[in-house]
């Protein structure tokens, strides 16, 4: 039963990731440009925040097996960007969109395969 919740956590985490990756492609992966455009760094801070609530939701069990992502930093940007949006630094979310988001796809991903 645990499984089955983390397994779905998982799958929305994995959406997130995509809307990421669809806004990189529509924006176009270009730091000027990600920079420069209000509406590409909301979306995108959006799906970071959304992620990041959605660890909450991973049981305790779960976070402790899989180790290999960093649950409590994620958990700690949502924080950063719902709780001091104008002051989140262009330059981490740039990474944490185009490097870390598309790791968490692949690693949430291999997990659902081993459920």
């Amino acid at each position: 039963m645990q499984n089955n919740r983390n397994a779905d956590v998982l799958r929305r985490i994995i959406s997130y990731c995509d809307d990421i990756s669809e806004a990189i492609q529509r924006f176009g992966k270009d730091y000027t440009a990600f920079t420069q455009d209000s509406v590409y760094k909301n979306a995108t801070a959006l799906c970071v925040l959304q992620i990041g609530e959605l660890t909450t939701h991973l049981s305790d069990e779960f976070k402790n097996t899989y180790t290999g992502i960093p649950w409590t930093q994620i958990k700690a940007l949502r924080n950063v960007v719902a709780h001091n949006y104008g002051k989140i630094d262009d330059e981490s979310l740039w990474e944490t969109i185009t490097s870390d988001i598309p790791k968490l796809k692949d690693y949430c991903s291999s997990i659902i395969q081993q459920l």
